[in-house]
């Protein structure tokens, strides 16, 4: 590699501030998009109206910035709109022809993703569709993702090790008599990859390992959080349900059906690295062609995973930068009131929400009050399952 390629890779982490607005960029787009969604989850609302609505707002809002810049660059959705409901785990994003619809009650689950160059903010957020508090159990599985969520902020920090928020987290589960479920990784997101090598599990098993790595200055993770009622081993129902898939950019092999040709060949020019709905294919001849490229491993399928009808399931994910002055979660969104059947008593796990999310500069000089972000440090152990997190900063 020459200086001027080491010199340009340097350049694409947070030391740069055109990065770091890249991706606060996308984080903005992407909260507002989330708040679009919800605003329209109501009864009988379609699912796939949901997920429309969703995506078409990351795509008209990411196409009206950086018009203007000599260099033409990427920009748009980085994971589609998904609406999961209940003990669906997650990548419900179903094909127009679906007639699925909202239910007084449920437990919702809205996962999306937006980039702009290639920076990509990710976020997932649980509400159930009902007025006043959510109790009994559907709040102890949100409050228990949410102070799982709060705790992996505070444990993603340089010099931390991936194994201590694995371990954390499932002890916060535990607290609310809820498991984390297995599976879930949450990933370092570089340019153009959303699922870097730096991983952090859900859940340790024989079955699943992964690298022991160290966080460091300057990276940026996509904290993913799914907590369950159940016994948090999700299985795949129906593979037809799966309409969201990533091109296996490593993967080549000589398919032998036209139909699969013409759909990997749009594939590769419209999605040519980030995930993608099924849903912007023409459907029939995606479904006879989609089959043939998942079976060769042209495409990693995203399954649509279930706990047992009638458990509980919610999903929290945000993204992270660990700046300099400490971490900064730029997607979130303020959960609605929770009076869980659980609360927090392990020293310990107080002890980790108690840490603030910012580093505090030497010399001394004293951190100014009123912040929002200080304020979130400081009701975090209060009230944990409360907490926002100070994501509304983009």
């Amino acid at each position: 590699m020459s200086d001027e390629e080491t010199r340009d890779e340097k350049e694409l982490d947070l030391t740069s501030p055109e990065v770091v607005t890249k991706y606060k960029s996308a984080a903005d787009i992407l909260n507002k998009a989330l708040q679009l969604v919800l605003s329209e989850c109501n009864p009988k609302t379609k699912i796939v109206d949901l997920c429309e609505k969703g995506d078409s707002f990351i795509r008209e809002q990411a196409g009206n910035i950086y018009k203007n810049v000599k260099k033409k660059i990427e920009k748009g959705i980085a994971f589609p709109t998904c609406v999961s409901v209940n003990n669906t785990v997650c990548h419900f994003s179903p094909l127009a022809s679906d007639d699925a619809v909202l239910e007084e009650g449920d437990m919702i689950k809205i996962d999306m993703g937006c980039h702009i160059d290639g920076f990509i903010a990710v976020v997932a957020h649980t509400h159930v569709l009902q007025a006043g508090p959510v109790t009994g159990r559907a709040a102890d599985v949100l409050a228990a993702a949410n102070t799982a969520a709060e705790v992996a902020l505070r444990l993603v920090r340089p010099g931390r090790k991936n194994k201590d928020v694995t371990e954390a987290i499932q002890k916060v589960a535990a607290a609310y008599d809820c498991k984390i479920v297995e599976g879930v990784l949450s990933h370092q997101l570089k340019q153009f990859v959303i699922d870097g090598n730096k991983v952090v599990l859900s859940v340790t098993n024989p079955e699943t390992r992964v690298e022991e790595a160290e966080f460091e200055e300057n990276e940026v993770y996509s904290i993913d959080i799914v907590t369950s009622t159940g016994d948090g081993k999700p299985k795949l129902l129906d593979e037809k349900q799966t309409t969201i898939y990533k091109r296996a950019v490593d993967r080549n092999y000589h398919l032998k059906m036209k139909a699969s040709r013409y759909i990997f060949s749009e594939i590769s020019q419209k999605f040519p690295i980030m995930p993608f709905t099924a849903r912007a294919l023409e459907e029939k001849r995606a479904r006879l062609g989609l089959v043939e490229c998942v079976n060769h491993d042209l495409l990693q399928p995203y399954p649509v995973l279930h706990e047992k009808p009638g458990d509980f399931v919610a999903h929290i994910k945000f993204t992270t930068l660990l700046m300099p002055n400490g971490s900064d979660r730029i997607t979130s969104h303020v959960l609605q009131e929770l009076k869980p059947t659980k609360a927090i008593d392990d020293p310990e796990i107080k002890a980790w929400l108690a840490l603030g999310t910012k580093t505090k500069k030497k010399g001394g000089g004293k951190k100014k009050k009123g912040k929002k972000g200080d304020q979130t440090e400081e009701s975090a152990e209060a009230e944990p399952m409360e907490t926002t997190g100070n994501g509304a900063e983009s």
